[in-house]
């Protein structure tokens, strides 16, 4: 047999399988349990947050002004971050320094900075 011959037996084989393996492909029956829309309307039965969530997404733009979904968004974080309410961090009673250690008679003019940058030159090759 020679090389040409060969190859193209090879290719009839490939082709048969490939046939073989779609039709046994096609006629198999599908597993409803396992398909991408029955998985998610169980999790939706069993979780009405998961439900309220997959509604937000669905309103598009009209999520994010939607009270419901804004409270539906704040408990899905709470459960995602495993967190409590949030505490609110109490005001500062008066108005914040930039260095609360430093006198307050110093001026600012009087302070130079230790090292002076200097202007970059352009590299001359």
């Amino acid at each position: 047999m020679d090389g040409k011959t060969l190859a193209r037996l090879g290719a009839v084989v490939f082709v048969a399988i490939a046939v073989t393996a779609t039709a046994i492909e096609m006629t198999r029956k599908d597993d409803r349990q396992n398909s991408p829309t029955a998985q998610t309307r169980t999790v939706t039965e069993r979780d009405p947050l998961g439900a309220e969530l997959a509604r937000c997404s669905a309103m598009g733009e009209a999520g994010p002004r939607d009270p419901s979904c804004l409270r539906a968004w704040d408990e899905n974080r709470k459960r995602f971050l495993g967190q409590s309410a949030p505490t609110p961090a109490p005001a500062p009673a008066g108005p914040a320094t930039l260095f609360p250690n430093a006198p307050a008679d110093a001026a600012p003019d009087d302070a130079t900075p230790a090292i002076q940058a200097e202007p970059s030159r352009p590299e001359v090759r």
